[in-house]
C-alpha cells in the first residue's frame, strides 16, 4: 500500500510564513505529479500548487506570487513554501500524490490534511 503524510501546519500570524512537507511511502514505483490542495470550512477544495515529476509547475489563482512549491524525488517529498500569508489562507490543506505501485497501477493517493491557520 502506499500512505501519503502531511506536516509543517500551525497557527501563524498574517504575513508570515509556513513550509509544509508531505511524504509518500509505500511500495512506489513512481510518482508522477504531485500537488497541495485546500479547504476551507463551507467551502470546494481548491487547487494550490502542483508540480510534475519533472518539476512543472502550476499554482492557483489565489495563491500565485505568494507560494513555491517543489518536490525531491529521491525523498518521494513535496514541500509547499508559503508567504504572505493571509486569514482567507486559512484552510486544511491536503497533499495529493499520483501514485505508480509495485503493481504498475496509477492512483491517486491523499493524505489526511494538515490545518493551517492564519490570525492574530
Amino acid at each position: 500500500q502506499v500512505q501519503v503524510v502531511e506536516s509543517g501546519g500551525g497557527l501563524v500570524q498574517p504575513g508570515g510564513s509556513l513550509r509544509l512537507s508531505c511524504t509518500a511511502s509505500g511500495r512506489i514505483f513512481r510518482i508522477n505529479a504531485m500537488g497541495w490542495y485546500r479547504q476551507a470550512p463551507g467551502k470546494e477544495r481548491e487547487l494550490v500548487a502542483t508540480i510534475s515529476s519533472g518539476g512543472t509547475t502550476n499554482y492557483g489563482d489565489s495563491v500565485k506570487g505568494r507560494v513555491a512549491i517543489s518536490r525531491d524525488n529521491a525523498k518521494n517529498t513535496v514541500f509547499l513554501q508559503m508567504n504572505s500569508l493571509k486569514p482567507e489562507d486559512t484552510a486544511v490543506y491536503y497533499c495529493r500524490g499520483n501514485v505508480v505501485n509495485h503493481l504498475w497501477a496509477t492512483s491517486d493517493y491523499w493524505g489526511q490534511g494538515t490545518q493551517v491557520t492564519v490570525s492574530s
